[in-house]
């Protein structure tokens, strides 16, 4: 792992983010695939990788499809590589990041950029791992829930009474499961156990909402998931990285390909430190970063975090437009 001092000292003033589960929608990406021969190239792999048209999938629906975990998660990478390929494709010279970092599912993306993965590993490897994480837990076996108003502490404290409580007498267990900004942690466990932390936490200031998730993601729980993934991982060669990748579960950079493995087996049972890697990346000296792939969810996380942090969503054409300025400014180009 590099130090931070090293870090500081390659690292441009850019990072490029990448989106998570939740980001997906119909036809997301469509004027990027229709406008880019490298983007179309992507696709062709991903659905050879995958021995399916998961192309289409995207494209046309149906939503409830699309947003079942073990299509969601390779359709967003895919999307993302793909919108990545666009870019490479419009802006030959694109510089590379300081740092990369992606939420949750992004992470893979993340080190798909930086040429640790192959598009056909990735795909593979997060539709296995959709598919263990949706089979560790049965259905209404475990539950997310988002809490709003409370710092990490408090929402951290919450979680420890009720799993105290809960283990004198069922067993079940709550936890944080994502550190997103302040004020917003998603904690994840067994529903009664989730259901009692929210009670718990609207008595302190707090309020939170169930999710509607199909399992319960980043938790103890999902240690049956993990360890799935980790026979598949056995089967993948990790390359070289090209820039260092903040890891989900530690917030802190690796460019050693030997560590991606035990990174990623540890990331799905462990909280994701999404306000810890902003941080992170602020004080290395980041202040400008290109979210790639569907959505805006994590230009709005991030400048939560850090006010100051210029984010540009990138995903079709328009947005592509407004890059060299962008980049310019950040002093990079």
């Amino acid at each position: 792992m590099l130090s931070p001092a090293s870090i500081s000292k390659e690292a441009g003033r850019t990072a490029w983010l990448f989106p998570g589960q939740g980001s997906q929608s119909v036809g997301m990406a469509k004027e990027t695939l229709l406008a880019s021969a490298a983007a179309r190239d992507v696709w062709a792999r991903v659905d050879r990788a995958l021995g399916e048209p998961l192309q289409e999938l995207v494209m046309n629906g149906p939503e409830e499809s699309l947003t079942l975990t073990a299509n969601a998660q390779p359709a967003i990478l895919a999307t993302s590589a793909a919108v990545l390929a666009a870019l490479r494709e419009r802006f030959p010279d694109l510089p590379l990041p300081g740092l990369g970092a992606g939420h949750s599912l992004g992470e893979y993306s993340a080190l798909l950029s930086a040429g640790a993965l192959s598009v056909e590993d990735g795909v593979r490897l997060v539709r296995a791992r959709g598919l263990a994480m949706q089979e560790a837990v049965p259905p209404g076996v475990g539950a997310m829930a988002a809490v709003m108003g409370l710092d990490a502490d408090a929402v951290t404290a919450v979680c420890q009474q009720v799993e105290e409580e809960e283990q004198a007498t069922s067993g079940e267990v709550v936890r944080p499961a994502n550190f997103n900004s302040p004020g917003q942690i998603v904690i994840a466990g067994h529903a009664k156990a989730v259901a009692r932390a929210v009670a718990v936490a609207g008595t302190r200031g707090g309020k939170a909402k169930v999710l509607n998730v199909s399992a319960p993601f980043h938790s103890p729980l999902m240690a049956p998931a993990a360890r799935a993934l980790e026979k598949q991982l056995a089967q993948v060669t990790i390359a070289p990285l090209a820039f260092p990748v903040v890891a989900n579960v530690d917030a802190r950079p690796n460019r050693d390909e030997g560590r991606v493995k035990e990174l990623l087996v540890r990331q799905v049972d462990g909280a994701v430190r999404w306000e810890e890697t902003i941080r992170f990346m602020h004080e290395q000296g980041i202040t400008h970063a290109l979210e790639i792939g569907p959505g805006k969810v994590l230009a709005g996380l991030s400048r939560r975090v850090v006010k100051d942090l210029k984010v540009l969503s990138v995903c079709d054409p328009k947005s592509f437009d407004e890059v060299p300025a962008f980049l310019s400014a950040a002093g990079t180009s």
